[in-house]
């Protein structure tokens, strides 16, 4: 066991070092993996000395059932993000959202770009789909998120008239409950644009702004982030769930 925490520490580590080379992480949550680096390192460290075996059992039972539950509900979680990452939507829709992300000084995120990608194919097939492109201006971004798709779009020649921005959200379910008010109420089955990663949570928490029959249409996010974008993932359920921002099922 402290062979395999510390392989697990080395693997988390290297990981890290390899985003932070890449240059493309749009937030700091990598660092969450030296963080779990350090927590392996120490568990591994219990485990050569033995310190957890001085430990009455009943404690050792205790943590460890606490610590299987977890994993089975973490597991549980990440079943259901990826259930819904490879959803592609439906013809025919009246709008669909594209959900924001950061907008870098050259132009959108390679995340965002794929997104946008994603939605420019679906107008290019849906002559008669509206797009809504949802997102406010971050600190470290140079317009809003909003401005930067409708930019995007507009050279990948979509026509401007069929872009309506939305530009003070600031989260997704914000980037939801904004674009809900530019969406005639008869309107409930919307297509939300998104990276496969983002899918689940986008749906769930659109049919909780009014859009009951919301479907996701999820973009590729890259192979090397997915293990960082599924675990950021797990927490924005978690935070969402618990806040009553949606439901699990």
């Amino acid at each position: 066991m402290m062979l395999v925490c510390y392989a697990l520490a080395v693997l988390c580590i290297l990981y890290c070092v390899g985003v932070i080379l890449t240059k493309a992480a749009g937030t700091k949550f990598f660092l969450i993996w030296l963080v779990m680096a350090v927590i392996l390192g120490l568990v591994g460290y219990g485990f050569g000395k033995g310190i957890f075996w001085q430990w009455p059992f009943g404690v050792r039972a205790f943590l460890g059932t606490v610590v299987c539950c977890g994993l089975v509900f973490f597991f549980f979680v990440e079943s259901l993000i990826l259930s819904r990452s490879d959803s592609k939507g439906e013809d025919g829709l009246a709008y669909i959202i594209v959900l924001g992300a950061q907008m870098k000084e050259n132009g959108p995120s390679i995340a965002l770009a794929r997104r946008l990608d994603c939605a420019a194919a679906y107008l290019e097939k849906n002559p008669d789909s509206l797009c809504i492109v949802s997102g406010g201006q971050g600190s470290n971004e140079p317009v809003s998120e909003a401005l930067g798709m409708y930019e995007y779009l507009v050279k990948k020649g979509i026509l401007p008239e069929r872009i309506i921005m939305e530009d003070q959200s600031y989260s997704t379910r914000q980037n939801l409950m904004n674009s809900r008010a530019l969406v005639p109420p008869s309107v409930v089955k919307v297509g939300i644009v998104t990276n496969n990663f983002h899918v689940y949570r986008s749906v769930q928490l659109a049919k909780s702004q009014g859009f009951p029959e919301a479907v996701g249409m999820g973009s590729g996010s890259g192979y090397y982030f997915l293990p960082n974008n599924l675990l950021r993932e797990f927490f924005g359920v978690m935070k969402d769930w618990m806040f009553g921002n949606m439901e699990l099922m």
